[in-house]
């Protein structure tokens, strides 16, 4: 039986979503014959590099569903009083969960340092034993539909950030000197500034899989393309999603459109790569976002490496150009 804050959860989504599904369905399956990529001004360093794809929209799996770019406001579907109690103030001196979520099962130090926020706000009144386990659910819950926040039970970045747990996000990004203009990868296309190659690419996360594979890491906002021979063809910075939204684990790209729309119908979404279907949209890889209404860009290089999206992960045009071409259907995707 499905419980009451998931029928809540469930109809606040619907009801953000309900306005602009019909739309934002359609725009999902926009492509270059409707809105031409040179339609949308590119970034000044987004100069041509090799050609990229044959503009056809591929695979169109699932469509139906909007893409999830821009803000899916998660944390007005329910708006109430803010909590009387200051959790900046907590009696544990201020411990960080770690950067990816917990959830029910999870154990550790993090789990440890919930418990003491949570109890600290006063929604748990159990031990702080490090244990994931049904009351400690019930207080997230609690804690997440009092405070207005989507009601999953899962604490990632927005409820961290809500009980002030979650970690510096800037001192887990890498950033690598930009390289000179014009300066192409193995594979011929042009490096963005965020973007490096080869042996100056970071180093890739612990258990991100191997063979050809994409990799984004959600800590860093950090994706790379790796060949069939484990060698790093480019790395780059993205900005991925404020909601936490993007399941880790292995996945598979199943649809592409050279111009997409955001769910919202508020944005282009050029280059866009699908690997995760949830049950709202669509979770994948695009260039920078630009408005409908003037063409003008979401945001600015410097802001790469800043979660800043609804779901998917933002790239540099000349990166969004090079995966267009890198990760057909059927490639893998590793999300860490």
């Amino acid at each position: 039986m499905t419980s009451a804050p998931d029928r809540r959860r469930r109809l606040g989504v619907g009801l953000a979503l309900g306005t602009v599904l019909a739309a934002a369905a359609v725009g999902a399956v926009t492509t270059a014959d409707d809105a031409p990529v040179d339609s949308i001004a590119m970034s000044a360093d987004g100069a041509s590099g090799p050609a990229n794809g044959d503009g056809a929209e591929i695979s169109p799996v699932g469509l139906a569903l909007p893409d999830l770019e821009g803000d899916l406001g998660q944390n007005e579907v329910e708006p109430t009083a803010p909590l009387e109690s200051d959790v900046a103030e907590r009696a544990d001196g201020g411990c960080t969960i770690g950067a990816l979520s917990i959830r029910l099962t999870s154990q550790g130090e993090g789990v440890e340092c919930l418990q003491s926020a949570l109890a600290d706000a006063r929604f748990y009144d159990g031990e702080i034993d490090g244990d994931f386990d049904d009351p400690t659910l019930a207080a997230v819950m609690a804690f997440q539909e009092e405070t207005g926040l989507f009601i999953d039970g899962v604490v990632g970045r927005e409820s961290a950030l809500e009980l002030d747990i979650w970690p510096d996000e800037d001192s887990l990004v890498v950033r690598t000197p930009p390289p000179p203009p014009n300066t192409p990868d193995s594979t011929g296309f042009y490096l963005s500034p965020v973007a490096t190659t080869g042996d100056d690419a970071p180093p890739l996360p612990a258990e991100s899989g191997s063979g050809r594979r994409v990799v984004y890491d959600r800590a860093g906002q950090r994706a790379w393309a790796v060949d069939g021979n484990e060698q790093v063809v480019r790395s780059w910075l993205v900005s991925g999603s404020k909601y936490s939204n993007e399941a880790p684990g292995t996945h598979t790209v199943y649809s592409k459109s050279e111009m997409s729309t955001a769910w919202n119908g508020q944005a282009f979404l050029p280059n866009m790569i699908r690997y995760q279907q949830t049950e709202i949209g669509h979770i994948g890889f695009h260039g920078i976002p630009r408005a409908v209404s003037d063409n003008s860009a979401y945001q600015t290089d410097a802001e790469l490496g800043t979660r800043l999206s609804g779901g998917c992960q933002r790239q540099n045009d000349l990166d969004a150009k090079f995966l267009w071409a890198f990760a057909d259907v059927g490639t893998t995707v590793v999300v860490t």
